[in-house]
């Protein structure tokens, strides 16, 4: 019998685990899910801009590292490359993947490694859709709090079971709720942003994640909405069906994570930093050469749409974004 969260590090991360095996899960229209750097380049060229207005705020340093954590095949490394920021010559930028097949297909020109650096530094830690990845504790309502365990049944079936009433109770926790009510417990997440926090020396660790302000609101949604299973770009099964061949992943609670400094949907997120500006440009550019147009002509054409699904109020738009601000002398 073992907690929810070593079950999901396993399901997720283990040996035969969906994202660790050969060819397992991955982001992209052809993958298990789609992400918001493969809805095509705008979001990259978006966060150029923001890459830029950090770089400057710490005063143009000659050395400017950005990290990708969970960065796929190198999507976003690509789409920030192509929009060829101000910060380009001092940016150096480093994708952090754990499956050897995704890091396989990173572009030659960046550093491809599977861990965090380890010293601390002057730039960005970006982390777009991994806080929901990070394997959580399960609390469920039934006279009490209690923590969700996996246990296998006489007929080796994954059976779920639950711990006695939490003592003491976790402090994000309602006092009272439905019988069968769920919430996740993302120490895991909350530990991982303290500890890149910790490795930026000036600038921002920046998540952007599906979820919600407060734990209570996942408490009073039924639980099937944020605890969810995916598997080529569908929803999958039960969580418990077929350990390593779907994806598990839950909407964060962010008033589980420290405090940000700044908290804001991808909508407002995207607007503050120019993607307005970059349709408009985009449109322009189409038109002055849409009798003749090229490559180039159509790919600003496709600012329009690519907006559309990045801003739409349902979907990408609604996701969340968490920056955490660091400015401390060397």
């Amino acid at each position: 019998m073992v907690p929810f969260d070593e079950f999901m590090r396993d399901a997720l991360y283990g040996e035969a685990g969906f994202y660790t095996k050969p060819n397992g899960g991955h982001a992209g229209r052809r993958g298990d899910f789609l992400t918001s750097p493969e809805v095509g380049p705008l979001f990259g060229a978006v966060v150029a801009n923001y890459l830029d207005a950090v770089w400057k705020r710490i005063g143009e340093p000659a050395d400017f590292t950005v990290v990708d954590v969970g960065a796929g095949p190198g999507t976003l490394a690509r789409s920030i490359a192509a929009a060829r920021p101000l910060c380009s010559d001092a940016m150096r930028f480093i994708a952090v993947e754990l499956s050897a097949g995704q890091r396989a297909r990173h572009p030659a020109e960046i550093e491809s490694t599977a861990t965090m650096p380890t010293q601390p530094f002057d730039g960005v830690i970006i982390a777009n859709e991994l806080l929901d990845n990070l394997p959580f504790r399960l609390a469920v309502f039934d006279n009490g709090w209690r923590e969700a365990y996996i246990d296998r049944d006489a007929a080796g079936r994954r059976t779920e079971t639950l711990s006695a009433p939490f003592d003491p109770m976790p402090a994000q926790l309602l006092a009272t709720a439905m019988l069968g009510a769920r919430v996740p417990l993302i120490e895991q997440a909350r530990e991982w942003v303290q500890a890149a926090r910790r490795l930026v020396r000036n600038g921002t660790v920046l998540a952007i994640d599906y979820g919600v302000p407060l734990t209570a609101e996942l408490a009073q949604r039924p639980w099937r909405d944020w605890l969810r299973t995916y598997r080529g770009n569908e929803r999958g099964e039960h969580y418990l069906s077929k350990p390593g061949s779907q994806d598990i992943t839950t909407d964060i609670p962010f008033d589980q994570l420290p405090e940000p400094d700044a908290l804001r949907s991808q909508a407002q997120f995207l607007q503050r930093w120019g993607i307005e500006e970059l349709v408009d440009e985009g449109k322009r550019i189409w038109q002055e050469q849409a009798a003749r147009p090229g490559l180039e002509a159509m790919k600003m054409r496709s600012r329009v749409s690519e907006s559309e699904a990045l801003l739409d109020p349902s979907g990408l738009g609604s996701f969340l974004v968490a920056e955490w601000v660091a400015e401390r002398r060397a």
